[in-house]
């Protein structure tokens, strides 16, 4: 059995670990309300481009354009969008689940679309060759465990709070998609539901698809009708060409799409550190009480026992 001094010592540390939970989550509390907070300033304007480009995509549904072009999937490059640090919950080991799930049954990333039609790959799940990018040191090792072929990893994802800080990575997107070195492009990110639930989504960004843009409108807001998902079919005049305002537009609506990812991912991952430093407080809090009462007991165990012995030698002297 522990002694007094020992259990004083384990109250001691567990009180200190409590006060730096509990810091942690005050922190991570204003994190995420920043980071949610530029997530909602961001909304408007991709609603704005996903619906600019879902109109686009009908009034080119025949126009061939590099971001347009659906292949045979082959070759896949995997975005994965992940934290920085650890003390999230299980913030990175679902994105390691969701990835891991996906390349046991790749039949989901096997699949292109045009419009609404689906086009199955016949390439064997083998001959697959699958790339990552890591967004996150976590990001990397996800990666890593999973024993991928990493071809860059940025591992300050912090930093990518702001449209031109995405560059470097829609530079490789962009450029290995228009020479065909990949066939589709996905991206791996832990979409924000609400302080509470966060869950791990996978999109594709490339080749462009109108139903994977209709879905990311729907999970951004419930109310996706009120910013026109479903508004009829626009003319455009096409000043100077078609193939300078798509060769303009498209890289900037893949911009987007990562950002937004970035967003969401940041703030899922303050909020789960907020939510595990919140219940490691908790967890801290009974242990003390836990370890106060043993304290006490044993305490009172020792001055039972000392009156005892006093009352036995007094009685003995009698």
């Amino acid at each position: 059995m522990a002694s007094g001094k020992d259990i004083k010592r384990r109250i001691k540390s567990i009180d200190g670990t409590r006060k730096i939970t509990r810091a942690m989550e005050m922190v991570s509390a204003a994190k995420m309300r920043r980071a949610v907070a530029s997530l909602l300033n961001m909304r408007p304007y991709a609603h704005s481009a996903w619906r600019i480009l879902t109109n686009l995509a009908r009034a080119f549904e025949n126009y061939k354009h590099g971001f347009l072009e659906v292949r045979e999937v082959r070759n896949i490059l995997i975005l994965v969008v992940a934290s920085d640090r650890g003390l999230c919950g299980s913030f990175n080991s679902q994105l390691y689940k969701k990835i891991r799930e996906q390349l046991q049954n790749p039949q989901n990333l096997k699949v292109n679309r045009i419009g609404k039609k689906r086009i199955d790959s016949t390439v064997e799940d083998k001959d697959l060759k699958m790339d990552f990018v890591a967004i996150g040191k976590k990001g990397e090792n996800i990666v890593r465990r999973l024993k991928g072929n990493l071809v860059a990893s940025f591992p300050d994802s912090s930093n990518f709070s702001e449209v031109s800080a995405i560059r470097p990575i829609l530079r490789i997107v962009a450029d290995d998609y228009l020479a065909k070195k990949y066939d589709k492009v996905v991206i791996v990110y832990t979409d924000y539901v609400s302080a509470m639930v966060q869950q791990a989504k996978v999109r594709q960004i490339l080749p462009i698809s109108k139903i994977d843009l209709e879905k990311q409108i729907a999970e951004i807001d419930v109310l996706a009708k009120e910013y026109g998902l479903n508004e009829p079919l626009r003319e455009y005049k096409i000043e100077p060409s078609p193939e300078e305002v798509l060769g303009n537009i498209f890289p900037k609506i893949i911009e987007m799409q990562i950002l937004h990812a970035v967003l969401e991912s940041n703030a899922s991952e303050h909020s789960a550190r907020m939510l595990a430093m919140r219940n490691a407080t908790e967890a801290a809090g009974e242990m003390s009480e836990d370890l106060n009462l043993a304290y006490n007991q044993l305490r009172q165990a020792k001055i039972t026992q000392e009156i005892a012995e006093i009352s036995a030698g007094s009685a003995a002297l009698e």
